[in-house]
C-alpha cells in the first residue's frame, strides 16, 4: 500500500469515527455546558495521545520548537469542537453532519491561499456537487425554504465552528516541520486544552457532574477516544500525504455515516427526499477518490 493509498484508507476511518460524534452529541447536547464537555474531551485524549507517543515515538525536544504553531493549531480545534456542541444543542444530527460537508469547499480555498495548491476541474466539480448535496440536506429538501434562507440557529454556529476545521487541515501541513503525527498531534491537544481551560473553566467548575445522565459520559468517552485521539492522529497522518481538498473530501461521507448511525441508535432515519442530498455528497467523493494529480504544488497522487 502507497503512502497515497494510507492517506485515503485513514480518512476513511476518520470519516466514519466522526459520525459517530454527531448523534451521540445531539443526544448529549442539552445536558452540559459544550464548553465543559470540551474541556474534559481534550484532557482524556490528550492523555491517550500522550501515553501513544511515549510508547511509540517519544516526544523529542525538536518537536518543541516554535511552540505558537500548537496554540494556532489547538484554537483552531478547540473552536470547532465548542460551536459543534453549542449547534447541536438545537441542529439535528444529519443537518449538522451536512454543515459538516462544506468544508471541502473552504478547505480548497484556504489550501490554495496558504499552500497553493491547486483544484482541478473535476476536484471543482466534486465540491459544488457536494456542496448541493450538502444544502439540500440543510435546507431539508425545501426550496422555498432555501430562496428565504431559513436556517436553523444550530446549523448556523455549527457553520463558523467549520470554518476553523477547513482552516486546519492546510494549516497543519504548513506548520509541521517533520514531527510524527502523534507527537505533533498531542502538542495540538495541550495547546488546545490550555485554550479551553482558560475560556471554560467557570462552566467546568458549576457543572453537576455526579449527577450527569449516562448518555453524557457515553459520548464524552467516545469522542474523547474514537472521535478525538483517533481521528486527530488520523487527520494529521492523512494531512501529510493528501492535498487539503481531498482530506476533506472525505467528510462527503460522514451524512451517509451519521444516517447509519441514528438508525443504530434507533432515532429514525432522514425523510426520503433528504437523503437525496446525501446520495450527492457520496457522488462527490466518488469523483474526489478517482487518481489524478491535483496541479502543480501537490506532490502526491491521489
Amino acid at each position: 500500500m502507497t503512502q497515497v493509498q494510507r492517506g485515503h484508507l485513514a480518512m476513511l476511518c476518520f470519516s466514519a469515527l466522526v459520525a459517530g460524534s454527531f448523534s451521540l452529541g445531539a443526544m448529549a447536547a442539552p445536558y452540559v455546558s459544550p464548553s465543559a464537555l470540551t474541556v474534559l474531551r481534550f484532557a482524556l485524549a490528550a492523555s491517550l495521545v500522550g501515553a501513544a507517543a511515549l510508547a511509540t515515538t517519544g516526544l523529542p525536544r525538536s518537536a518543541w520548537q516554535a511552540p505558537w504553531r500548537y496554540v494556532v493549531l489547538g484554537g483552531l480545534l478547540a473552536a470547532y469542537f465548542v460551536l459543534m456542541f453549542e449547534g447541536l444543542r438545537t441542529a439535528e444530527a444529519v443537518p449538522a453532519a451536512a454543515v459538516f460537508t462544506l468544508t471541502p469547499v473552504m478547505a480548497a480555498g484556504f489550501g490554495w491561499l496558504l499552500l497553493r495548491q491547486v483544484t482541478t476541474v473535476r476536484m471543482a466539480v466534486a465540491l459544488v456537487v457536494g456542496a448541493m448535496g450538502a444544502l439540500w440536506v440543510i435546507f431539508r429538501a425545501d426550496l422555498a425554504a432555501a430562496l428565504r434562507l431559513e436556517v436553523g440557529r444550530g446549523e448556523v454556529i455549527y457553520f463558523f465552528g467549520c470554518i476553523a476545521h477547513a482552516l486546519y487541515a492546510p494549516m497543519v501541513r504548513k506548520l509541521n516541520r517533520g514531527e510524527p503525527a502523534v507527537v505533533f498531534t498531542f502538542g495540538m491537544m495541550v495547546a488546545g486544552l490550555g485554550l479551553l481551560t482558560l475560556w471554560g473553566w467557570r462552566d467546568v467548575v458549576q457543572t453537576d457532574w455526579a449527577n450527569l445522565p449516562r448518555i453524557v459520559w457515553i459520548c464524552l468517552i467516545y469522542v474523547s477516544v474514537a472521535a478525538s485521539a483517533m481521528t486527530f492522529v488520523l487527520l494529521q497522518y492523512a494531512t501529510l500525504r493528501l492535498p487539503a481538498a481531498k482530506v476533506m473530501a472525505y467528510t462527503y461521507l460522514v451524512p451517509a455515516w451519521v444516517t447509519l448511525w441514528e438508525l443504530a441508535l434507533g432515532r429514525g432515519a432522514p425523510p426520503l427526499q433528504v437523503s437525496g442530498g446525501v446520495v450527492l455528497t457520496v457522488v462527490a467523493l466518488a469523483l474526489l477518490l478517482k487518481d489524478e494529480t491535483a496541479g502543480r504544488g501537490v506532490t502526491a497522487k491521489a
